[in-house]
């Protein structure tokens, strides 16, 4: 795989991101949910459309894309590489289940994301603003994540089996996480570090301010730190499931991007209507067990150069999607009670 392609993605991303943040935020006012549904489905459309790129550069290998070196010298002890495409269909599939997997994960983390916001009551018209940063710092972070996970499994064969039990044990974590109880950020260490140097309000949408010859940082730096540290919590989770889906870096690393290009649209999309899904929880609960299962049994329910670990990714990416349908219908089916729904809906940047 070819320096090209890399560097011709990444240019892509700068792109849309440069597009995005000199057309669509040009000013700092709130997004209305119609406007923000809109870009959702941009979002949506400009990720089927590179799953057809997928599609076409894989089977035909563009610039070198979906040719591997032999097993001998993918890895030091002569491990052979499975979870590598072996067809532009097998691509395509592979980096659309990853994709879906990143958005439908993404939900909780858009939970966190308006908790934060509301605990350091950020304006709604500057929210769009944090967003937008925190998602350029986390395709650094997750670039750099996904490059060593990638690269500890092609060297270490047994981190496969040590992502597929953190997987499960992360799944149990969120079977048993309390949702309701309060967290108090200012008792983290990064806002008490920061906490010496910050001024007292808002200074428009600025996240850094001067004060009689100092330089201090706003509350609205500190609700970027605080995103930027969950989603890199979050991210600890998110790469393993992937990376238990494919192990080619490239679509790792692409269904990624593009699920978190989109998650500031779908964070002002889904506000107002979060707290109707409380059962989506139990359907990531069974993803990421599933993706978990199947990374621990991954050497004996798909056997080395075999056909049918294109069913296996098939029937992998029908599960992901049956589940994470079954969680909405659920949640509507099911409402929660009225007192906790206004509790979790009142985070909205629209309240």
């Amino acid at each position: 795989m070819t320096v090209i392609v890399w560097a011709a993605f990444v240019l892509l991303i700068l792109m849309i991101l440069a597009f995005d943040l000199g057309v669509f935020s040009r000013e700092s006012k709130t997004l209305s949910a119609k406007t923000a549904l809109f870009r959702t489905g941009v979002y949506f459309v400009l990720a089927l459309c590179f799953t057809v790129f997928v599609y076409f550069s894989y089977e035909n290998h563009w610039l070198g894309l979906g040719i591997y070196p032999p097993p001998a010298e993918a890895s030091v002890d002569g491990a052979e590489d499975a979870g590598l495409p072996d067809s532009g269909w097998e691509a395509a599939v592979q980096f659309f289940m990853g994709y879906i997997l990143e958005q439908s994960l993404s939900i909780d983390n858009i939970f966190v994301i308006a908790l934060i916001l509301s605990y350091f009551k950020v304006p709604s018209a500057y929210q769009h603003r944090v967003l937008l940063w925190g998602i350029l710092g986390a395709l650094i972070m997750r670039g750099v994540m996904i490059a060593a996970g990638v690269a500890l499994i092609k060297q270490f064969e047994w981190m496969t089996y040590l992502f597929g039990a953190f997987l499960i044990f992360t799944a149990m974590k969120m079977l048993f996480t309390n949702e309701d109880e309060e967290v108090d950020f200012e008792k983290t260490f990064l806002i008490r570090l920061l906490s010496r140097r910050v001024h007292p309000s808002f200074v428009e949408d600025h996240f850094f301010t001067k004060v009689n010859g100092k330089w201090l940082f706003t509350p609205l730096f500190l609700a970027l730190m605080i995103v930027e540290t969950t989603d890199l919590v979050f991210a600890v989770d998110s790469i393993p499931a992937v990376i238990g889906l494919t192990r080619d870096p490239f679509i790792v690393f692409t269904s990624n991007v593009f699920a978190i290009l989109g998650l500031r649209s779908l964070y002002f999309a889904l506000a107002d209507l979060m707290g109707r899904f409380h059962l989506l929880k139990y359907s990531l609960v069974i993803i990421l067990a599933l993706v978990g299962a199947k990374m621990l049994l991954e050497k004996h329910l798909v056997p080395h150069n075999d056909h049918s670990e294109g069913i296996v990714n098939l029937v992998s990416f029908a599960v992901i999607a049956l589940t994470l349908l079954g969680g909405v219908l659920a949640s509507f089916i099911f409402p929660e009670k009225e007192s906790h729904a206004e509790d979790v809906t009142s985070t909205s940047p629209t309240k």
